[in-house]
């Protein structure tokens, strides 16, 4: 790793259909061997399944910030956004070398990061599920996702119960 400067972040263009960029990443994420159009194709039925099973009316949601109101084009983005919100870890523990001895220490998640992990939890948590198709894996776990069920929430709830159980290392904060 360079001692000199961080990596530069890339950027990505907002996906074709919805013009949305973190449904962009998503789409890179689920994308395997290079085959972007496949993995567009599954997530875009995916968030048809979704609109028809939770209707079709526009969503509002209010942003992270906490400012401002965000207007979905379809339902199904808003399940889909309302799922990374659910899955999004606030807390994890990172291991911290001291005097010989290791500690799991309690650190707080920054937003890109917090956000990369929903995203890859959602996944792997779909690709385990037993659905016949990676279409109908993806919007089952997203809809369990926006109803706080689901593996991808266990394992956001089991990394939270993680760096409570570590609270009392805190102060190796770094």
């Amino acid at each position: 790793m360079s001692r000199r400067h961080r990596a530069e972040k890339r950027e990505i263009l907002p996906d074709p259909r919805f013009g949305d960029l973190i449904l962009s990443k998503f789409i890179n994420n689920l994308m395997v061997d290079g085959k972007k159009s496949t993995a567009e194709s599954i997530v875009y039925k995916a968030i048809e399944i979704l609109e028809t099973k939770a209707g079709n009316d526009n969503k509002t949601d209010a942003d992270e910030s906490g400012e401002g109101v965000v207007t979905y084009k379809s339902q199904g983005l808003g399940l889909f956004h309302s799922a990374l919100k659910a899955v999004k870890p606030k807390l994890e523990v990172r291991s911290r070398r001291v005097g010989g001895a290791t500690y799991q220490v309690p650190v707080e998640v920054k937003p890109d990061r917090a956000l990369a992990l929903a995203m890859r939890w959602l996944i792997e948590a779909a690709r385990k599920r037993s659905e016949n198709t990676m279409v109908d894996r993806i919007a089952n776990e997203l809809l369990d996702a926006a109803n706080e069920r689901g593996s991808a929430v266990k394992k956001r709830d089991d990394t939270h119960k993680m760096a409570d159980a570590n609270k009392a290392f805190a102060h190796f904060r770094w």
